[in-house]
């Protein structure tokens, strides 16, 4: 898909405006050019700690209850010798 957008200065920046369809779910990008002249811009991920809690808060707190419940019932490693 292609779609045609704007350039302008924001104070000493030069700025994209992003169409909707195009929105990222990112709060900084990784701007670079390649060898002939095109600008790729790759979002740089939430840090993964962040991203986790966040998913956390969609689960139904019976589904969580069970998770730490399964946290409880594990069976320590056994001490073995080695071959």
């Amino acid at each position: 898909m292609t779609v045609l957008s704007r350039v302008f200065f924001n104070g000493n920046s030069q700025a994209v405006r992003i169409p909707q369809e195009f929105r990222l779910d990112a709060n900084r990008v990784q701007i670079s050019r390649a060898s002939n002249g095109d600008l790729i811009i790759h979002p740089i991920p939430k840090a993964r700690g962040t991203a986790l809690f966040e998913a956390l808060n969609y689960f139904e707190p019976d589904f969580i209850a069970a998770l730490e419940k399964g946290q409880e019932d594990i069976v320590e490693m056994q001490d073995r010798e080695s071959f």
